[in-house]
């Protein structure tokens, strides 16, 4: 059995009840809410996403088209994205890193070997913004992680603005980041991966 089958929260969520026939019987309908790891074939749908999130902002995309595919076939287990029946509305692409700090290597490498998870990227649709989506998907996230045996911290970089975010969600600022994107400068921001024991017998991991 994978470790994704046994994970109860990347299972479908159902927030109403399938809708009725006129004559009473129910009829298929898409899961109202879905988490579950992203494939090569959201690629598209991801980029349209972040593409919208962050040119506005900073002008350039965390990951572009080819190395969101490239992610999504290297590690999909290290994705998140939530669905509302059936569409994509926010997701977070992540892959393996193997040293204490990110360095430009990690933008585009993943490290099978390694035990950090470094978050590249968290997103939601504009339409869906302002409703905590991401303090939620990312919340789930880190749980997800508490689950891989492998996993032992989680790490990410982000723009001045953004950091009060993060702590919310119980990351802490480590300081200035080594890597550099045209003009932009990051703080690097970390989250220990803990209780792996406790997690596996109280959430059927």
């Amino acid at each position: 059995m994978s470790v994704l089958s046994t994970l109860p929260f990347l299972k479908p969520v159902h927030l109403r009840s399938p809708r009725s026939s006129p004559g009473g019987q129910r009829r298929h309908t898409l899961p109202a809410s879905e988490f579950r790891c992203l494939s090569p074939e959201d690629a598209i749908s991801v980029f349209e996403i972040e593409r919208e999130a962050f040119i506005s902002v900073s002008g350039d995309c965390p990951l572009h088209l080819d190395e969101i595919r490239h992610f999504l076939n290297l590690c999909p287990e290290l994705s998140l994205g939530w669905f509302e029946e059936g569409r994509l509305v926010a997701f977070i692409i992540g892959s393996l890193w193997d040293q204490d700090r990110l360095t430009q290597e990690a933008l585009t490498l993943h490290r099978p070997r390694g035990t950090v998870v470094h978050i590249h990227v968290l997103a939601v649709h504009r339409t869906f913004r302002q409703q905590g989506k991401g303090s939620i998907l990312m919340w789930r996230y880190l749980q997800y992680l508490r689950c891989l045996p492998f996993a032992r911290r989680a790490l990410l970089m982000c723009e001045d603005f953004l950091v009060p975010f993060y702590q919310k969600c119980g990351f802490e600022a480590l300081g200035p980041c080594q890597v550099t994107v045209g003009d932009l400068a990051f703080i690097e921001m970390q989250h220990p991966v803990r209780g792996h024991a406790f997690m596996r017998r109280n959430s059927g991991c």
